[in-house]
């Protein structure tokens, strides 16, 4: 291990020392490769516990929320933790985070602009940022039962939004590419509350990861029992406002899917977070290394896709000409050697690295007003934790 005091120990440090958690790196390492094998691989059938073939299924829709999660917990991290921020430093945490919101959503338009066939996530992403600061101030107490209860309503008013005639009009195109909305704010908030209330519950204390795994576990098993017992089928969807409602199917927004989607979100960063507990910590140091500079990552597998396409596809928008070509594993694995090269030699993601200097700029105070500082002064793990 490099000693923490040369140049290559304080990356090594930052990485892997104890600013950090690992387990929330590597649930965001894995919720960017899941996205990326959402995009560039082609699946087909439904998940089967008995087909080892049809588990590459789980990346549909479960990726992307467990990305909205993992906002929620970087958001807590970044106002206090297990206890909020007080008074100015709160004020400051609060109006950095709207700034970042602000960047994030021009980013995504940027992306979106590219042409590139996908659903970008970045401006339901920072939407979802803005409705989480007023919640900020609030327990974990109060927050999971309210990430509870959003989760149960906000599917049944999610079928009448979806109805909208907006969507069907001349703007509805532009309008839901600017709100993100096939990763709609209205009822993913939900997701992002029961980040945020996990941070609150202290994301690092071995009870509460134990309980994310379990309580995950059985939400998961619950959604996708009733969803295959009663044989929901996609076609019933558009024919009642009860079949809108009652499904998993990725990207439906249906109850099953808000239930059973979040709870394997909420089991898979209890799992990882217990996971980085032991040794495996460091087996998977690549992948913390990804979730380490997640927007990034993500960015950077987009403009790759757009340069690529530009240069070999007749067009850009060509998703199965793109998949043809094979890019899922040349892209996946120079995302990992890249991102865990850069955190190594280099520090914080690019990406990340403007965004917390925007921020800071834009809202000058208190170097740590990110974190909380201990009894002796000390910057919580939070303010670096947030990238």
């Amino acid at each position: 291990m490099p000693r923490e005091d040369g140049w290559l120990g304080s990356r090594w440090n930052r990485l892997s020392g104890p600013g950090r958690i690992g387990g929330v790196d590597l649930a965001r390492g894995l919720a960017v490769l899941g996205m990326f094998a959402a995009h560039l691989l082609w699946i087909t059938g439904s998940f089967d516990w008995t087909r080892p073939d049809t588990w590459i299924t789980v990346v549909e829709g479960r990726s992307s929320i467990l990305f909205a999660t993992l906002a929620g917990v970087s958001i807590g991290l970044m106002t206090g933790g297990r206890m909020p921020l007080h008074a100015a430093r709160m004020t400051t945490a609060r109006a950095r985070l709207a700034v970042r919101a602000g960047l994030l959503w021009v980013l995504g338009i940027l992306l979106i602009a590219t042409g590139v066939p996908v659903y970008v996530i970045l401006p339901a992403y920072a939407l979802m940022f803005l409705l989480a600061l007023p919640l900020t101030s609030l327990p974990a107490g109060v927050l999971l039962p309210l990430a509870g209860a959003l989760a149960v309503v906000m599917p049944f008013v999610q079928v009448f939004l979806d109805a909208l005639p907006l969507w069907t009009s001349a703007a509805g195109y532009p309008v839901s590419m600017a709100l993100g909305w096939h990763y709609p704010f209205t009822t993913w908030i939900a997701f992002v509350v029961a980040g945020l209330g996990v941070a609150r519950a202290g994301v690092t204390r071995p009870r509460v990861q134990v309980w994310l795994v379990v309580a995950g576990a059985l939400l998961a098993a619950v959604a996708y029992g009733a969803d295959a017992a009663s044989g929901t089928r996609p076609e019933t969807e558009a024919a009642s406002f009860l079949g809108a409602l009652w499904t998993a199917r990725p990207h439906s927004t249906g109850l099953l899917e808000v239930i059973g989607s979040g709870g394997f979100a909420l089991a898979v960063l209890g799992a990882c977070l217990l996971l980085c507990r032991t040794a495996v910590r460091w087996v998977v140091l690549p992948l913390r290394a990804v979730g380490a500079m997640p927007l990034s990552a993500y960015t950077l597998q987009l403009v790759v896709w757009a340069a690529i396409a530009a240069a070999t596809l007749d067009r850009v928008g060509d998703l199965a000409g793109f998949r043809e070509l094979r890019p899922f594993w040349p892209l996946t694995i120079a995302t990992v050697l890249l991102c865990t090269a850069w955190a190594l030699l280099i520090g914080r993601g690019p990406l990340e690295t403007v965004l917390d200097a925007a921020s800071r700029f834009a809202v000058p105070g208190d170097r740590r007003a990110g974190g909380q500082a201990d009894e002796r002064g000390r910057t919580d793990p939070a303010d670096r934790l947030v990238e």
